[in-house]
C-alpha cells in the first residue's frame, strides 16, 4: 500500500508539472487600468529626501503638499507622461530648532517668497523591464529649470470597481538624485575634502498612487 501510495503522488506530481504551465497560460489575465489621465491621490503620495550632514547621517525630511496628474497608457508606457507641483513651505522636518524653518524658506535656501512651487514635469520614458523605467523630466527649483532623471517601478493598479470611490487606480515608486547647486542653492556646502556642512548631493524617493475614473453605477431594476 504503501508503494502504492508512492507511486500515485509522483503521478500527481508529474501531471502537475507537465499541465502546470498550460493551466497557467489558459488562467485569464487580471483585469488592467484603462488608459487616461488619472490624479494624484495625495493621502498615498510621500516625497522624502536626503542629505548628508556632517558625514555623520543622511538626514531626511519630507514635503507635506505634492499634487500631481498622470497620463497613463499600459498598451504604450512609453507614451505616458507625469507632471507635479511641491509648496516649498510645506517642508516637514524633524522637531526643527525654533527658526530653521524659516531658515530654510528664506533667500539662502529655497527663496519660497519668490519661488512658490517646486515642479517636475516629464519629457521622455525610456522603458527598462516590464515594470520599470526611466522618466526624464524638467525639474524646476529655486527658480532653475534642469533635466533630471527618475528610475521608476510600476507597482500594479487595478480599473474601476465597486469598493474603491476613487475608480481605477495605479501605484509607482521612483528614486532620483541631483546637485542643489546646480539650481542655485549653494548654502552649507562642505568646501572640498572636508563634510563640514549639507552634502551637494540630494536623494530623493517618491511614493505615489494615481486615481482615475469612476467606478461602474450598477443598472436600476
Amino acid at each position: 500500500m504503501k508503494t502504492l501510495r508512492t507511486l500515485a503522488a509522483a503521478k500527481a506530481a508529474s501531471i502537475l508539472l507537465i499541465a502546470g504551465p498550460a493551466i497557467a497560460a489558459a488562467a485569464p489575465a487580471a483585469p488592467q487600468p484603462p488608459a487616461g489621465t488619472y490624479t494624484m491621490d495625495k493621502a498615498h503620495t510621500s516625497v522624502t529626501f536626503r542629505v548628508n550632514h556632517l558625514g555623520f547621517s543622511h538626514y531626511t525630511a519630507r514635503f507635506a503638499t505634492v499634487d500631481g496628474k498622470l497620463k497613463f497608457n499600459p498598451a504604450a508606457p512609453a507614451t505616458m507622461a507625469v507632471e507635479a507641483t511641491i509648496d516649498p513651505r510645506s517642508l516637514t522636518l524633524n522637531t526643527p530648532p525654533t527658526g530653521f524653518h524659516d531658515q530654510l524658506m528664506s533667500k539662502a535656501w529655497f527663496d519660497a517668497a519668490a519661488f512658490p512651487a517646486i515642479t517636475f514635469r516629464s519629457t521622455k520614458v525610456q522603458v527598462t523591464g516590464a515594470n520599470t523605467a526611466k522618466v526624464t523630466g524638467d525639474f524646476t527649483l529655486h527658480g532653475v529649470t534642469k533635466p533630471v532623471v527618475l528610475d521608476v517601478t510600476y507597482n500594479g493598479g487595478y480599473p474601476p470597481n465597486s469598493f474603491d470611490p476613487g475608480g481605477a487606480r495605479v501605484g509607482f515608486s521612483a528614486h532620483g538624485a541631483f546637485k542643489r547647486s546646480a539650481f542655485g542653492m549653494g548654502a552649507g556646502i562642505p568646501a572640498p575634502g572636508t563634510t563640514m556642512g549639507v552634502s551637494d548631493d540630494v536623494d530623493v524617493a517618491i511614493e505615489t498612487e494615481f486615481s482615475g475614473g469612476k467606478p461602474a453605477v450598477a443598472a436600476k431594476k
